[in-house]
């Protein structure tokens, strides 16, 4: 391990991620399960009964975890009140504008003449994006919403709640989004890259495989012939969450946690926030030639209002 990696491990860094899919998926048990803490509470309806929201909230929760001397601050955000609605239409608006804003506020801080040396990192890493074990299949409202996401952050899509089907409606259901996918033009994370070396390409040919992952989340723990399990009971047995054989969650634990975590980050920051970062420079520069034309030209343009100079956009929702 080099001196910088040291460095960067023993001042911790930030793992941003949000939570994408209707109400009712298990987004806040599945993240619990994957950091094996409970770190957000369900904001989803627990009853028919309840108001359905207007429109997708945005909830994110911050917890720093310690894991082998390595401090991460850890950041979840919910997405309560997505998809919920009977017409869906622009439902996606406040994630991707949530996503960008953070990118915006990055680069406002990156473009201070006196930044910090660290700057604090509240970029969206990764997407767990859920999809409905009951669909046929991607429904036209994934489609448009995934192609949307898939343009400004790491979109991880898992099926929910996977113990409802079987081990074959489960196998069909999963060759059926993967080749939904592609005939929608879909790239979801991980990106297959010339720069990889073998054993990052064999690697990241296993996770493909595997995507979507058919997870199964649960806190609660289970006796199982004398052996405590995390899992959920059902009529027919109990389904282990680490078992294998019964769901995908191991490997897509190992796949956030370890394997790709810091790919995640840097993929983040070289691909995503570099492509906007780049599209509000040069929207800057356009702007500036404008003015300076119009000011060597004397017309009225080079006393522009405020509200027409050059500026990075603001975030709106700064988070703590």
């Amino acid at each position: 391990m080099s001196q910088m990696e040291r460095k960067f491990l023993k001042r911790g860094f930030n793992f941003n991620v949000i939570l994408v899919g209707e109400s009712g998926m298990g987004k806040s048990t599945l993240v619990n399960s994957i950091f094996s803490s409970h770190l957000v509470d369900s904001q989803g309806r627990r009853t028919a009964q309840e108001v359905i929201r207007k429109t997708t909230e945005i909830s994110p929760v911050t917890q720093t975890l310690e894991e082998n001397g390595v401090r991460v601050r850890l950041t979840i955000i919910d997405t309560p009140g997505f998809g919920d609605q009977c017409n869906n239409e622009g439902c996606w608006v406040p994630v991707i504008k949530y996503i960008k804003d953070q990118h915006a506020a990055y680069l406002e801080r990156e473009l201070k003449p006196q930044r910090d040396r660290v700057i604090n990192d509240t970029r969206v890493h990764a997407c767990l994006y859920f999809l409905n074990p009951g669909s046929r299949g991607l429904r036209p409202l994934d489609v448009e919403v995934l192609k949307r996401l898939t343009e400004v952050t790491n979109v991880i899509p898992v099926i929910a709640k996977s113990d409802s089907m079987t081990v074959e409606e489960r196998t069909v259901f999963k060759r059926r989004i993967k080749e939904e996918l592609v005939f929608h033009r879909i790239a979801v994370y991980p990106y297959p890259s010339e720069e990889d070396g073998e054993e990052d390409r064999l690697l990241n040919s296993s996770i493909r495989d595997l995507v979507p992952f058919a997870v199964v989340g649960s806190e609660e723990i289970i006796d199982v012939n004398g052996t405590p399990v995390r899992g959920r009971r059902h009529g027919w047995g109990v389904i282990n969450i680490f078992d294998e054989t019964h769901s995908d969650f191991v490997h897509l634990r190992n796949f956030m946690l370890r394997t790709h975590l810091s790919d995640l980050i840097e993929v983040t920051s070289q691909r995503h926030y570099e492509q906007f970062r780049t599209s509000q420079l040069r929207q800057i520069k356009e702007l500036r030639a404008q003015q300076a034309a119009a000011a060597a030209s004397g017309g009225i343009m080079a006393s522009m209002p405020q509200q027409a100079q050059p500026q990075v956009p603001a975030i709106h929702q700064s988070m703590a």
